[in-house]
């Protein structure tokens, strides 16, 4: 639950309620997340799913990355919004969880779209020469700042690059926060601010997303 959500719950069930469905699959992959997980509450989860489908929908996106899969909920409606030949890769380091998306990519009918890998996501990005025109990004939070920097030179004009979590439950209003998660936090959003090769936007949906586009 977000920092949101605690101040105005009615506001949150008013807002899914007038929001479109979300697909049977995401239902059924939300529920089990929250059975069969102990930290649920990572999940994307509705209203910020059905943003992402309609973000990725609008740009139709030929490559997206993923940093962050956990089980898989925003992989799956990113993947919505796909050119039809169109692929994400989603990168993860949870082994033991990795069977929950796996079993949710291979019933979805963007199956062959999926390419989904357990590998650290900055050594990924050291080594690929592939460029993205989406990149969602909602992972360990201390490396903000780095994925940031690296995912630069991967990232052609136009594309977009969202980061989750980036109000961090209010703590982004500490002036000195003692946490380094907040502290990488308050640096990334700072650093986007201030890069002349991006325009962004703070939208305070859950716990804040970061929408940055490349010019």
């Amino acid at each position: 639950m977000s920092f949101f959500e605690e101040q105005c719950p009615q506001m949150d069930r008013y807002l899914e309620n007038h929001t479109s469905v979300e697909p049977d699959i995401l239902k059924r992959l939300r529920k089990e997340t929250f059975q069969k997980t102990t930290q649920p509450h990572m999940i994307s989860g509705y209203l910020q799913g059905r943003l992402l489908s309609i973000l990725a929908k609008m740009s139709q996106p030929k490559n997206i990355l993923e940093i962050g899969t956990f089980t898989g909920y925003a992989t799956l409606c990113l993947a919505e919004g796909l050119a039809k030949n169109g692929k994400i890769t989603t990168l993860d380091v949870n082994e033991e969880l990795a069977y929950l998306p796996e079993k949710y990519f291979q019933e979805s009918k963007f199956s062959n779209q999926i390419d989904f890998q357990l590998i650290d996501a900055k050594s990924f990005l050291k080594k690929t020469d592939e460029v993205f025109d989406f990149v969602f990004i909602d992972a360990d939070k201390e490396n903000y700042v780095d994925y940031f920097k690296l995912i630069k030179p991967h990232i052609k004009s136009g594309a977009m690059v969202i980061f989750d979590n980036v109000l961090w439950y209010g703590k982004v209003l500490e002036e000195k926060p003692k946490q380094k998660s907040t502290q990488i936090i308050k640096e990334l959003n700072e650093l986007v601010a201030k890069d002349q090769d991006f325009e962004n936007l703070i939208l305070p949906l859950r716990d804040g997303l970061h929408l940055i586009r490349k010019k």
